[in-house]
């Protein structure tokens, strides 16, 4: 395993938390907040129905293999990294570089 090199001010944050000098704030209250959200998020409640190529379909069920999960979950993944703007189009990117 590779040691991270850190800052100054990491390791001295760092010396700090290992030594004890700071105290969780969180309460019972926002705890429950946050595993809420977390269960929200993640929760899977709707079905959908979709038509794809058997060409694109035995892409992704390949890549889901390759990852070593299932390929729904794969296509679930796609999605919401789409929307939530993390997953880019890099094909289109270099499309409208090169227009420009």
């Amino acid at each position: 395993m590779s040691k991270v090199k850190l800052s100054k001010e990491e390791k001295k944050l760092l010396d700090s938390v290992e030594s004890g000098e700071f105290e969780s704030t969180l309460t019972e209250a926002r705890r429950k907040e946050l595993e809420a959200a977390a269960t929200n998020t993640f929760k899977k409640d709707k079905r959908i129905n979709i038509r794809i190529s058997n060409r694109d379909l035995i892409a992704v069920q390949s890549r889901a293999s390759e990852e070593g999960i299932p390929y729904q979950t794969l296509v679930s993944s796609i999605i919401h990294k789409y929307v939530s703007g993390s997953l880019r189009d890099i094909a289109a990117n270099k499309k409208r570089q090169s227009d420009a």
